[in-house]
């Protein structure tokens, strides 16, 4: 006896196939996160002796980002569109440049530049700092300077000769001798920090580069479990909170200048229901969704029986 095949299993089939398919699309298609500005600098010495400093800043991505941070080495002021506050243009669309001035005891000054800039997606807001040295151009271009010509003084002949004068010409002017360039310290790879808000979670990432020290971060909530995360040189690693609103987070690392605490953001296009309540964990959504699925349970349990029904008033045929 060949009973009947179930008219489901070729339809389970393609559904698992299509659904296995999104999922693999899903994660394919999914953005990394690499957000990031792009500055550089150089600086030259001027004919003063001054430490003529030109930064330049880029963006990684295709949308604006915000300047939150700005500080460098160099105790002047920024010349220029670089500011703190100011618009990053987006990647392809134009830099921020600024310039600084400044004369340096120290024969090996220290010039570097650190930049933080926050990206905001209609899912996630991320911010993301680096940190880079200038590297030296010698002498910076002489600006070019008219020098006034001293009108030749008219002799006037007298009538009693008068013995002449010895004149001493004066000595040819030396050019001013210039200090040599200075030469930036190189200084030790630094870690790159990012922080992501998603609808979901607070992420802590770290990118510890080859040639750094291992980073111990700790990371207090206002609300939950303290968390550490340790990265080792060469290695990337992250933490994640659950986002709840009204959420912070405060950082603590050996040489952390800045640990102010970090509050989660909601990004704007965020279901209903995701991030939590104020201070209360995220809940998984259920309603709509926990409905659906019963009506389709009742579906199928109804397809079920009037099969079972049909099958018992079929013929049974027995074949050699």
């Amino acid at each position: 006896m060949n009973p009947p095949k179930s008219p489901f299993r070729r339809v389970a089939a393609i559904a698992a196939g299509a659904l296995i398919g999104i999922a693999g699309v899903g994660v394919l298609a999914s953005p990394a996160s690499a957000h990031h500005p792009e500055p550089s600098g150089t600086y030259c010495l001027t004919s003063d002796g001054q430490v003529k400093v030109t930064w330049t800043v880029g963006n990684s991505e295709n949308i604006d980002a915000k300047i939150t941070k700005l500080e460098s080495t160099v105790p002047a002021d920024f010349t220029g569109g670089l500011a703190k506050d100011a618009t990053l243009p987006a990647k392809g669309e134009g830099f921020l440049t600024g310039t600084q001035a400044h004369r340096f005891d120290q024969k090996r000054p220290t010039i570097e530049l650190t930049v933080e800039a926050r990206w905001v997606r209609s899912d996630r807001i991320v911010t993301e700092e680096r940190t880079v040295a200038a590297e030296p151009k010698g002498t910076c271009a002489a600006e070019a300077t008219p020098s006034p010509s001293s009108p030749t003084p008219t002799a006037t002949p007298s009538a009693t000769p008068t013995p002449t004068p010895t004149v001493v010409s004066p000595s040819p002017s030396q050019p001013p001798t210039q200090s040599p360039t200075p030469t930036a310290t190189p200084a030790p790879a630094e870690p790159v920090g990012s922080v992501e808000s998603t609808c979901d979670k607070l992420t802590f990432t770290i990118e510890n580069p080859a040639d750094g020290e291992t980073v111990t971060l700790t990371l207090t909530p206002n609300k939950g479990e303290v968390k550490t995360l340790v990265v080792k040189p060469g290695e990337t690693g992250s933490v994640s909170f659950d986002a709840f609103e009204g959420l912070t987070v405060t950082p603590a690392a050996e040489g952390l200048d800045d640990t102010a605490p970090i509050a989660w953001e909601q990004p704007a296009e965020c279901a209903p229901g995701q991030g939590g309540g104020k201070d209360e964990p995220a809940l998984p959504l259920t309603g709509a969704a926990t409905g659906g699925i019963i009506a389709g349970a009742v579906v199928l349990l109804a397809a079920g029986a009037a099969l079972f029904v049909v099958a018992r008033r079929r013929r049974v045929r027995f074949t050699a």
